[in-house]
């Protein structure tokens, strides 16, 4: 064979050789199943995840506190009107009118419904269980001399009402008719927290002195209904005779006061949701304001007191 031949199939066993070799090359690659990724693809792909977990976490945070937010609106409508001027305004017309004794048509309408929303969103028994806690504690914190002198003045027409109520220790039983609007709520709870203080005083055997707007000629028909809802055992209970009707209450009150005071008694407190029972001298060493509602003051809750 020629230098030539000799030549052609050394090129041609290198070109089968070669060939083969891809062939076998090209076999292992294709057997291998995957997705080939460089490293910054992969680094896109992760942070890529992160971002779409943080932003899921976000939603579910920002839902929480939107949905947080929806129920303390719903369920603390008092405290959100506290924060308005009409609140304030009302509050501050409502001492107005407590201080001078005006009657509700002053009131604006916004007043009504903030009036309402104080009494039923509970608010007005809270702050009655403040200031009756505030009492307890005051009296807890000294004691009668015994001698029957010490004597504590308390208004019982923040016991009486025109509702039928029952008592069993320290708790109401009522008719669910009774508590339809908010006037009558607010009605109850005084009820409530009034008798829970006096039921407290004479468990501390603190002589109690009754004052009442109704007239004398209604006094039995007083101490029937005071016996009926648990208030006895006080040392008497002090109403106008119907002579003395025409006469101012705190004018009334203040006179009373001063004639313990020349017999001998010493007035150790007076408790009352009006202030007329507040006022005058001859108020002894403490006095305890028990809130009313907004509305009520004036005439007109001074004529239902005397009915």
């Amino acid at each position: 064979m020629s230098a030539y031949g000799h030549q052609m199939e050394r090129e041609y066993s290198a070109q089968s050789i070669l060939a083969g070799e891809g062939s076998e090359t090209g076999s292992h690659y294709t057997s291998e199943a995957g997705i080939y990724m460089s490293s910054f693809a992969a680094a896109v792909f992760v942070s890529g995840l992160v971002t779409v977990g943080i932003s899921l976490f976000s939603l579910l945070v920002a839902l929480t506190v939107m949905l947080n937010s929806c129920e303390r609106q719903n369920s603390g409508v008092v405290e959100m009107n506290r924060k308005t001027p009409s609140y304030d305004y009302c509050r501050n017309l409502a001492l107005h009118a407590e201080l001078n004794s005006l009657s509700e048509d002053i009131f604006p309408e916004i007043c009504h419904d903030i009036n309402a929303q104080y009494v039923k969103e509970g608010q007005y028994k809270k702050d009655l269980n403040i200031v009756v806690t505030i009492a307890e504690e005051f009296f807890s914190s000294i004691r009668p001399q015994g001698d029957g002198r010490d004597v504590v003045l308390m208004d019982a027409d923040d016991f009486l009402t025109s509702e039928t109520m029952y008592v069993n220790q320290f708790m109401y039983w009522i008719n669910k008719d009774v508590l339809h609007d908010s006037s009558r709520d607010a009605k109850y709870w005084r009820h409530f927290f009034a008798l829970k203080l006096y039921l407290k005083l004479q468990a501390g055997q603190w002589p109690l002195i009754l004052l009442s707007r109704k007239p004398q000629k209604l006094r039995n028909d007083t101490v029937e209904y005071l016996t009926s809802v648990g208030c006895h055992g006080w040392s008497s209970l002090v109403m106008r005779k119907d002579n003395e009707m025409h006469i101012d209450y705190e004018e009334f009150l203040s006179r009373e006061r001063r004639k313990l005071q020349e017999e001998g008694f010493r007035v150790k407190g007076v408790i009352s949701s009006q202030m007329d029972s507040l006022r005058g001298p001859c108020l002894g060493d403490r006095i305890f304001k028990l809130p009313y509602p907004i509305l009520g003051h004036g005439a007109k809750a001074h004529a239902e007191n005397q009915k």
